[in-house]
């Protein structure tokens, strides 16, 4: 099997926060608020509102001008085919942003902006200017926490949908952003279905040891943090036919908020924690390290799956994906683990 290497900078700061602030329990939830459709007397537009929660929100049924200030939700806005004036980068306080390539030219034709975006909050006046009709925020992890923070400034400027933090997979994220806030439920059965074809394609032609596998996440500082497996990138390669190992239900470590998709681990406790067969491990949210690096640790190069060769290192954009990413994820096992 192969192994991808990228190196990237990340900021173990933004890392803390990030995890401190995601909130959730398990993946796959399937959220159906009830929404309903009106026209305002007052303008003659046509209204639908949406349950939150946050309370109900009555929003455009059509808006044309829509910023989202959570990276990891745009391509959902771009799937459905409306339009964003302006979103937020990936990290916040960072000079180094551009549009994922996943909808880099959606963004392009739509004008999209990338907003200031700081560690302190969103930059409500590059918000103001862009005179959107519509709000989409929230998510996970540290956008999340600044979207509740500034709800009341976000909602002065145009009604705001804060998508849930229990909502801590794409396919509970989108079927919400889909069905409860834009009513198109046809284009996420679409996506679904071609998800669901993609993955039974790629299962049929890759082969992993039949082990049980673990998960590790590592800060820019080599700091360890262990992904739970009923989080979303253990249950993605459960759906491929690895098993994740029950690291989580036999030794109960601290969740990272209520989103229960990271636990940080002592060197020791991974010495004593992570001798599965199988293992896996990325970056967060950036390549923040070489599998070289680890293998020059000694706690790392004496567990079973470094000293059998059965570590794979992946990208770190298999934390927490979206759906293009995941379409993505599932072209790069097939490249990299076909048999």
């Amino acid at each position: 099997m192969k192994i991808f290497h990228k190196t990237f900078v990340t900021s173990a700061t933004l890392l803390l926060a990030f995890l401190l602030s995601a909130c959730g329990a398990g993946t796959g939830i399937q959220h159906h608020e009830s929404s309903s459709e009106s026209t305002s007397v007052s303008t003659g537009i046509h209204q639908r509102t949406v349950t939150t929660d946050l309370g109900d929100v009555t929003i455009p049924t059509e808006p044309q001008r829509i910023v989202v200030l959570n990276y990891a939700l745009t391509g959902y806005l771009f799937n459905l085919d409306l339009p964003v004036v302006g979103t937020t980068p990936l990290n916040a306080g960072s000079s180094q942003n551009s549009f994922s390539e996943n909808w880099a030219n959606e963004a392009q034709e739509a004008g999209t902006v990338l907003l200031p975006w700081a560690n302190e909050g969103f930059d409500v006046e590059a918000i103001l200017a862009l005179e959107p009709d519509l709000i989409i925020a929230g998510g996970l992890g540290f956008p999340s926490m600044q979207a509740k923070q500034q709800y009341t400034e976000l909602t002065k400027i145009a009604p705001t949908v804060v998508v849930s933090d229990q909502l801590t997979d794409w396919k509970s994220q989108l079927e919400f952003i889909a069905t409860d806030v834009f009513d198109r439920e046809d284009i996420y059965k679409e996506l679904l279905a071609t998800y669901d074809r993609r993955i039974q394609e790629v299962k049929n032609k890759i082969s992993f040891p039949n082990e049980a596998a673990g998960y590790l996440l590592f800060s820019s500082d080599m700091s360890p943090f262990g992904i739970p497996e009923d989080s979303q990138l253990p249950l993605f390669f459960q759906e491929l036919g690895v098993s994740p190992a029950p690291i989580q239900a036999e030794n109960n470590f601290e969740l990272y908020g209520s989103a229960g998709d990271s636990f940080a681990i002592s060197a020791e406790q991974v010495s004593q924690t992570y001798t599965q067969p199988l293992l896996f491990v990325a970056g967060f949210n950036a390549e923040t390290f070489e599998l070289d690096d680890l293998r020059k640790n000694s706690i790392y190069a004496s567990l079973p799956a470094f000293q059998e060769g059965t570590v794979e290192k992946l990208p770190y954009w298999f934390y927490r994906p979206d759906y293009d990413t995941t379409m993505d994820m599932l072209d790069y096992i097939e490249e990299h683990f076909a048999s």
